[in-house]
């Protein structure tokens, strides 16, 4: 999925708690394990309160995030189990 300027997007879902950064945290684990990165690689860059967050991946390119997630809208979840979405 992308945004409006083109940027691509994930939609991840956690079920740690949005306090003290457990849910960031959960999230960005999350996505360095779909990647078989290490989670230092993985970082919040903006969006520590917010719904909507920038990450950088370090040393990972675009063709390699959507051979991890696929190009389709997806969804993770913390058990890491892929859903599809249409929205």
């Amino acid at each position: 999925m992308r945004d409006t300027a083109g940027r691509l997007m994930l939609k991840v879902r956690v079920t740690a708690a949005a306090t003290e950064g457990k849910a960031n945290l959960a999230a960005l684990s999350l996505i360095a394990k779909q990647l078989g990165r290490p989670r230092a690689q993985v970082s919040l860059v903006s969006g520590h309160t917010a719904r909507l967050k920038r990450i950088e991946i370090e040393g990972v390119t675009e063709a390699e995030v959507l051979r991890a997630f696929g190009d389709l809208p997806l969804n993770l979840h913390v058990d890491g189990t892929k859903s599809f979405s249409a929205s």
